[in-house]
């Protein structure tokens, strides 16, 4: 099995590409093993010493590390992990989780803002910080607020509130003028 890295903006978090299906459905986002309870595969990771962040996207996985430990002595034993979980057969995520990230998803409550924002985002916003490693997660829309969590390697990343700020920001305003802030929220 060969299983591609990649950099991504946030120095403390890797994606790695194994060449296989990740997830069926949606992303799922574990900061700790208590959170991993209905995932094997998270479980598997959280077992090398040092890291404290997985996601999991369609066919990606993104490891966020503690800072004091190199990616040189974690990357072989995060990628021993991977093939270790692809060679068992265990799925990634055992029973759906709760929070699985459905927050784009069109609503017959939204209002016709709400819906532009969140197609706005999942058409646009959502790939692009998908190729870094993570997902976006939509709250809500309040006074003209925008409120959003980022996941994956966007959360602590040090250039997610540029990235909010400018980029999400000024493309629902330029889209939808109702629109006059993005604000991240913490989950």
């Amino acid at each position: 099995m060969f299983i591609q890295t990649e950099q991504t903006p946030n120095p403390q978090t890797l994606k790695f590409l194994p060449g296989k299906v990740v997830m069926e459905n949606g992303t799922a986002f574990f900061q700790n093993v208590e959170e991993a309870n209905n995932s094997p595969f998270a479980k598997r990771l959280f077992k090398v010493e040092g890291v404290e962040g997985v996601f999991f996207g369609s066919d990606f996985i993104t490891i966020t590390k503690n800072q004091s430990i190199d990616w040189q002595i974690m990357k072989p034993l995060v990628l021993g992990s991977i093939i270790d979980h692809y060679n068992s057969g265990e799925d990634t995520i055992i029973t759906v989780k709760m929070n699985e990230n459905n927050s784009l998803e069109k609503n017959d409550d939204d209002s016709d803002i709400v819906k532009q924002i969140k197609e706005l985002l999942d058409s646009r916003v959502r790939p692009a910080v998908a190729m870094d490693g993570g997902d976006i997660i939509y709250n809500s829309f309040k006074d003209g607020i925008v409120y959003l969590h980022m996941q994956g390697a966007c959360s602590g990343c040090p250039s997610s509130t540029a990235t909010l700020k400018m980029g999400i920001e000024n493309m629902l305003k330029h889209y939808i003028p109702e629109v006059q802030e993005v604000r991240p929220i913490d989950a």
